[in-house]
């Protein structure tokens, strides 16, 4: 069995909450982060990141002025690496799942990131994550390694999805 499961598929089908109902019911300990989006208004202005453990950053936002930008959103690739690569790190060492949501362009920015994903990946430590759907050479890289499960999500497929995922945690 795979150590690594990576969902992937259009927005909106489900994916972040596949991967909260999956981890809210194992057994054994999860750490890492996901990402949700900030809204005012009902109009989308960014998304934040944030760890199992409670803590939060701003991982992007329309008032942001970065270099890295992706659409109209700036991202702040140092608090990635502060809140989002430490919890990754510190759930791959004290942790039985890292969880990360998502592996996607704005995260992609941070060489820490992509460094530390690669590390985690090639550990063997249980890994549950999201993936961009769209071509990128660093994500396309990961999705091609031999220890990676790549499930693309529907509205479909959720049930089927979260009971495979369900199986997979609950194996030793």
């Amino acid at each position: 069995m795979k150590q690594v499961y990576l969902l992937t598929g259009q927005p909106g089908t489900g994916k972040t909450s596949l991967i909260k109902q999956a981890v809210a019911g194992m057994k054994g300990r999860a750490g890492g982060f996901y990402t949700e989006e900030i809204r005012s208004h009902g109009v989308r202005q960014g998304f934040r990141l944030v760890t199992l453990d409670g803590e939060t950053a701003i991982l992007s936002h329309v008032n942001i002025d970065s270099p890295y930008r992706v659409g109209k959103y700036g991202v702040d690739i140092e608090s990635l690496d502060k809140i989002g690569v430490s919890a990754l790190n510190q759930a791959a060492s004290e942790c039985d799942l890292v969880v990360v949501d998502e592996i996607g362009k704005m995260e992609l920015f941070s060489a820490k990131f992509r460094e530390t994903v690669q590390s985690i990946i090639s550990s063997g430590k249980r890994l549950l994550g999201t993936i961009m759907l769209h071509p990128n050479p660093y994500a396309d890289a990961i999705k091609r390694q031999p220890q990676v499960n790549l499930i693309t999500v529907t509205r479909a497929n959720h049930q089927e999805v979260l009971k495979e995922l369900r199986e997979w945690l609950s194996a030793t």
